[in-house]
């Protein structure tokens, strides 16, 4: 039980990094779709 701290302490980094990424790429996902015209936004 003594590692506990490093244990939860890798998770936190971990599922910090993973949420950094996803709203890094979802940021992207959302300035490169503005420069699409409408008529080829075929996902909508």
């Amino acid at each position: 039980m003594k590692d506990a701290g490093f244990i939860f302490g890798s998770y936190i980094v971990t599922l910090g990094a993973i949420l950094m990424f996803a709203v890094a790429t979802l940021r992207r996902a959302k300035d490169s779709s503005q420069s699409v015209d409408e008529k080829d936004k075929t996902w909508l």
